[in-house]
């Protein structure tokens, strides 16, 4: 059995502005409280199925230091659980995941939510794929 890699490699990383900016403009929502995902399929410049980057409210943590936190928090429980999304997905897609929210959520419940975002934005993508064929 192939082992899961458990990484969040740089080339991985959502820094393409132009990506970012198609992110904003045509990108479709999911959304599990207090997490949010705007996603876009792309085309495969890279061969990576992936590109991630995520952000965290400057109105809700007015410190860099609990916004750094809460950045870091979201990037370990997608680098755990992205496996979720890789194993379900068939097209690339570029995603911004957002923590939008003042509560100050544990690892374990952000890790939990993340799942749940994940499994709603693979019922959102598949059913798109039923409805063509």
């Amino acid at each position: 059995m192939e082992q899961k890699k458990y990484n969040y490699p740089k080339k991985e990383k959502l820094k393409s502005k132009a990506v970012i900016e198609e992110l904003f403009t045509t990108g479709k929502t999911v959304s599990k409280y207090p997490l949010r995902m705007v996603y876009v399929q792309t085309a495969n410049q890279e061969d990576l199925p992936l590109k991630v980057g995520v952000s965290v409210s400057k109105r809700h943590f007015k410190k860099a230091v609990d916004r750094n936190y809460f950045k870091r928090l979201l990037r370990e429980a997608y680098r755990q659980n992205k496996h979720l999304l890789l194993e379900n997905i068939d097209k690339p897609y570029a995603m911004m995941l957002f923590y939008q929210s003042k509560d100050r959520l544990t690892f374990k419940d952000v890790n939990e939510k993340m799942i749940k975002l994940f499994e709603k934005f693979i019922d959102a993508t598949t059913e798109k794929k039923e409805d063509n064929s």
